[in-house]
């Protein structure tokens, strides 16, 4: 597996890393337990080194996995938490809206320790940005983790430009983490300079569209009750159908390369800049596998000039996210 370092930060990690999230949330039943962390760990076996979860995944389950999972090879691993909603931290219980109140952030890094089973948060980001709460403030309590040894580096998720600026301004952001893909490029306008400009590292979620870059999604794909993707406007069935024309893309590009398209779209984030670590999430071995062979596909400036011309000429049909959930991203 290669190795890759988010910006300037010198925090080193897989090329690809793994995204845990799916393994207990968002996506339907859970997977076993056992089953989980027995993939998480055959993903180290085959070279991952970074682990994404969250104190929101669950609540709290996803952690507690992670940290069973890798407990045994702990000091060979980088584990990225979140903190930044309003959860109870006894109960579990959501109670809506975000919460990064310093003294909050601090309880919630001591909790996701314990779930991790770990004396330190390799990586520690803001989950979403809280609107009451100035960043300088966020970034300060993170700044003391770090003081104390509890957190190693800072980062933050879907948040705007200039707020990315004022928390690096405090403390150095290692990483930010936002949805990039085929599927979804809204970062290359602003984002994506002002993150080469500051040294910051880049970790794109859902790289593979949730799935729908894969090929493996249509219009007649039926979703479980409790997946999120039923709610989010771009893969209505009508949007589904519409926005096929770049799955046709990926999948020609795929064909000429003798490989598929899930490959295709790792490896053109890999090839946007050397700084990009996707996180794919995946409840199967044999789609880990095919995620990590991403790695050793070379694409061409023939082949991504083909990608960029062919991405010209289609339009993507649908929001990203439900409404609620894009008003708290890029604050």
């Amino acid at each position: 597996m290669q190795k890759r370092k988010l910006g300037k930060s010198g925090l080193e990690v897989s090329a690809i890393g793994l995204g845990c999230m799916g393994l207990s949330y968002g996506y339907g039943p859970a997977a076993d337990r056992g089953a989980a962390i027995k993939l998480i760990r055959a993903a180290h076996e085959r070279g991952v080194t970074f682990f994404d979860t969250a104190e929101a995944y669950g609540p709290f389950i996803n952690e507690e996995i992670v940290g069973e999972a890798l407990a045994p090879i702990r000091d060979q691993v980088v584990i990225a938490t979140k903190f930044g909603f309003d959860i109870d931290l006894a109960t579990g219980e959501r109670r809506g809206g975000t919460n990064s109140r310093p003294e909050h952030i601090k309880q919630v890094a001591d909790a996701c320790l314990k779930r991790l089973r770990t004396d330190r948060i390799d990586l520690f980001y803001q989950h979403r940005v809280d609107p009451n709460v100035p960043i300088e403030d966020v970034a300060g309590a993170v700044k003391e983790l770090i003081a104390a040894g509890k957190v190693k580096q800072f980062g933050l998720s879907e948040a705007g430009v200039q707020t990315i600026r004022r928390a690096h301004a405090v403390q150095p952001l290692a990483a930010v983490q936002s949805e990039y893909s085929l599927f979804w490029r809204g970062p290359e306008k602003d984002l994506l300079p002002a993150l080469e400009e500051l040294g910051i590292g880049f970790v794109p979620f859902s790289p593979l569209g949730a799935g729908f870059l894969t090929g493996k999604i249509d219009e007649n794909t039926r979703f479980d009750p409790t997946d999120f993707r039923n709610n989010v406007p771009r893969f209505s069935p009508v949007a589904r159908k519409a926005n096929a024309a770049l799955v046709d893309l990926v999948k020609g590009i795929a064909a000429n390369k003798a490989t598929t398209p899930a490959r295709v779209a790792l490896a053109w984030l890999l090839a946007q800049k050397p700084w990009i670590v996707p996180i794919p999430g995946t409840t199967k071995l044999h789609r880990l596998e095919e995620n990590l062979d991403a790695v050793d596909l070379v694409l061409t400036d023939q082949d991504l000039r083909g990608i960029a011309n062919g991405l010209s000429g289609i339009e993507i049909v649908g929001e990203r996210l439900p409404e609620a959930a894009l008003k708290m991203t890029n604050r």
